[in-house]
């Protein structure tokens, strides 16, 4: 009898164990990432959206009536996180059945490839990003790639184009091309309503003109039409709220805490918000341009 038991422990221990060692959820840069995915609750910010993401990283949910659309999957370390805030709100992670990549680095797409599989759903991403998300890692063409680390490779992937709508359930969204931080990068649109009121919701990629020490945009006039397409094309957009993939790039932390005490309206409500997050960008890619010539970047 005490041989069985031993038997039993031994066999729940290494399930544990191998619980504990899931490879698609094994920390990446874990220093880095913990400024990123300090806890935050999930909140419904508007009709069918949500946030169920963190304090410097957003993860945005959408209720399709018809099942779950994610936006952004955080770091691998972030997924049971991402999964209890599902939980908080009433849904199962097998009810997602999309998840809407933005951009193929570790720290919005390193959680991917558990939720798939812990979910079944797609992931739709543009087809740059797609290659990348296949192997764990950005191309060489992308201004961060000499410093930038691998990720779990993603499975379960359709490649969309720049203006193609999705849809689900009752909801439709749109992908919009926004390349510039990545040659890849894809925002979303969608509409969301509460009775007979309706807004338009963006989901913005990372719009940061940051590059890899020894990159140099001055060198690459296609990189930098990219961006001032891009924000051309973000500072036009039709956007009542805003959710930029890092909320500290547009104001979320701030619009977060007044939303959780109440204030009313909606702080997040703000048509000003993708113009005022595409002047942000342009003054950042200016600054850039400006130190590169004067010898100061990196």
């Amino acid at each position: 009898m005490k041989s069985i038991h031993l038997a039993a422990l031994a066999l729940l221990t290494s399930a544990a164990t191998a619980q504990q060692d899931d490879p698609l959820t094994r920390p990446i840069e874990p220093e880095a990432a913990a400024k990123w995915i300090g806890p935050q609750a999930p909140i419904r910010v508007f009709g069918n959206s949500y946030l169920v993401g963190f304090e410097g990283m957003n993860v945005g949910l959408i209720d399709s009536g018809k099942g779950l659309i994610l936006i952004d999957g955080a770091v691998p370390q972030s997924v049971r996180s991402v999964e209890a805030n599902l939980q908080k709100l009433g849904y199962r992670i097998q009810d997602v059945k999309l998840i809407l990549s933005t951009e193929p680095h570790f720290d919005h797409a390193g959680g991917l490839a558990a939720l798939v599989r812990d979910s079944g759903a797609t992931v739709l991403a543009g087809a740059w990003s797609v290659t990348a998300l296949k192997q764990g890692m950005s191309t060489p063409d992308d201004p961060q790639a000499a410093w930038l680390v691998p990720f779990p490779a993603v499975s379960r992937l359709r490649a969309v184009k720049d203006g193609e709508v999705i849809r689900l359930g009752n909801v439709a969204v749109t992908a919009r091309a926004t390349p510039g931080h990545t040659p890849g990068s894809m925002s979303w649109t969608w509409r969301s309503c509460e009775g007979r009121v309706c807004r338009t919701m963006v989901f913005a990629s990372s719009l940061n003109p940051v590059a890899a020490n020894g990159y140099r945009f001055t060198r690459h006039p296609e990189a930098v039409a990219s961006f001032r397409s891009t924000q051309a094309r973000v500072r036009a957009m039709p956007c009542d709220i805003l959710f930029s993939a890092h909320p500290d790039n547009s104001g979320g932390p701030e619009k977060y805490a007044r939303f959780t005490k109440g204030v009313r309206p909606n702080p997040y409500v703000d048509p000003g918000a993708c113009r005022a997050y595409a002047d942000r960008s342009a003054t950042a890619l200016a600054k850039r341009l400006a130190d590169e010539k004067a010898g100061k970047a990196k």
